[in-house]
């Protein structure tokens, strides 16, 4: 049974941190595909906020604030997951680049070039950039990777036994985080700097194309690429030896 205090309190919460909710959404939003509406993220951001007001407790050491970010982003992913934001026909598009990636790779011995990627899969460089533009927002993990339905051995299969709590806590406690710090360091220069300036630094889109002297479509290029990258780069890893 709450009092009536308490309740003007929770209230008092919800409107405090409203704006918070929808700065958020709009941050997500800039990194993900048009089609993802940030009305959307800002409902599922609310219901998080309203979970953390009602679990907040403030023997837990933490700001509310600090708490509140958690369960809003949460919310906000859960919301993009359940929805399925990156069409399936999208996401065969991206496999297709790493499976020309790993192929090219391993025939050069260096990470290929995008003109070398693209006469691998066997297309013009300008449709190998529609793709990039395409698959904008493409993740480095997803649900399904973790139980791939084209029966394939999956490299998550392989390196994450047990999901039978959270498979993404489970996995970064595992040794992918430094399998992918290894992998980062194995991007071209120019695509390594924009991993750092998009997830460390947290500059959007337009901001890391001043930096790097290019438009803000072709930001979004590099990015899906040096996804892609890591991607197939990860497939192939021994993650003990990288760990």
């Amino acid at each position: 049974m709450y009092t009536a205090a308490g309740r003007s309190e929770k209230n008092q919460l919800l409107k405090q941190h409203a704006p918070m909710v929808k700065r958020l959404a709009q941050q997500m939003k800039a990194r993900l595909p048009p089609n993802v509406e940030v009305d959307d993220l800002v409902q599922a951001g609310m219901m998080g906020l309203l979970d953390a007001v009602n679990r907040y407790d403030d023997d837990q050491g933490a700001q509310f604030e600090t708490y509140a970010v958690q369960r809003i982003r949460g919310a906000m992913l859960d919301e993009l997951r359940a929805s399925d934001w990156l069409p399936r026909s999208l996401r065969q598009n991206m496999r297709k680049i790493e499976t020309a990636m790993t192929a090219a790779q391993q025939k050069l011995g260096r990470a290929p070039t995008e003109s070398e990627v693209a006469a691998q899969m066997k297309i013009p460089l300008k449709d190998y950039h529609t793709m990039l533009s395409d698959g904008s927002g493409h993740q480095l993990i997803y649900y399904e990777d973790f139980h791939d339905g084209d029966g394939d051995d999956h490299f998550l299969d392989r390196h994450v036994a047990d999901l039978g709590g959270d498979p993404f806590k489970d996995l970064m406690e595992s040794d992918f985080r430094k399998a992918l710090m290894t992998a980062i360091d194995g991007l071209p220069e120019r695509e390594k700097l924009l991993m750092g300036l998009y997830y460390q630094q947290e500059l959007n889109l337009k901001e890391i194309g001043a930096v790097l002297g290019v438009s803000e479509s072709r930001v979004c290029q590099l990015h899906s690429q040096a996804v892609s990258r890591l991607r197939a780069k990860l497939k192939t890893m021994d993650w003990n030896e990288a760990a």
